[in-house]
């Protein structure tokens, strides 16, 4: 109940922030005790899969559909030569600008917007200093939550802004909308693209 009222609090409109939380570092005080997924995925999880794996440590890659697709691309972003390949599927590619990232951002991160940036993949990538990264991005045409809430065209234009050799595809499918069956068409591609960096 007290998750439940936290989220009452936020305005939440879907239950799903109780889990990933944007894939960020929450600063408000009332979330920052739990609210830590990015430090959980390139950290914690990080250290558990090393140790009780048997894994290629210096050679990793990311993905994530929705608002995991969100915090795969700043995972890759926000640690250069972490990660050798980043792919989504639907991403919450600009976050600033869209209405989920707008309600999360002011929750988990307060009212500075500049603070927001560093938590938007289209932001960070403008200035991303590192060794060569490549993004495979995929987005259905049908889904109900393109373009307003996603935008990934916002990310490939800012791609090509960006100060170092970063390289996207973002490809865009009719008929597919924001479901797992989009994910399982295109998983194929995705690791394949994943592989081609990994070897």
């Amino acid at each position: 109940m007290k998750r439940h009222s936290q989220c009452k609090q936020l305005n939440c409109f879907f239950f799903v922030w109780l889990g990933a939380g944007f894939y960020l570092t929450a600063t408000e005080e009332k979330w920052v005790k739990h609210y830590n997924m990015f430090d959980y995925v390139t950290k914690e999880l990080r250290t558990i899969v090393n140790e009780n794996f048997s894994v290629l440590a210096d050679r990793q890659s990311i993905s994530g559909h929705s608002m995991g697709g969100h915090g795969a691309l700043i995972c890759a972003l926000k640690n250069p030569g972490l990660y050798r390949s980043a792919s989504a599927f639907a991403p919450i590619a600009n976050p600033v600008n869209a209405p989920w990232g707008k309600k999360a951002f002011t929750g988990y991160l307060g009212s500075d917007q500049e603070k927001w940036k560093q938590w938007d993949a289209t932001e960070l990538v403008q200035n991303y200093e590192g060794p060569d990264l490549h993004f495979l991005i995929d987005q259905g045409l049908a889904d109900k939550f393109y373009p307003d809430q996603l935008q990934p065209e916002n990310f490939k234009n800012a791609v090509a802004k960006a100060k170092q050799q970063v390289s996207v595809n973002v490809r865009l499918h009719e008929g597919y909308d924001h479901s797992y069956f989009f994910v399982t068409t295109f998983i194929d591609d995705h690791l394949r693209h994943h592989a081609s960096f990994l070897n």
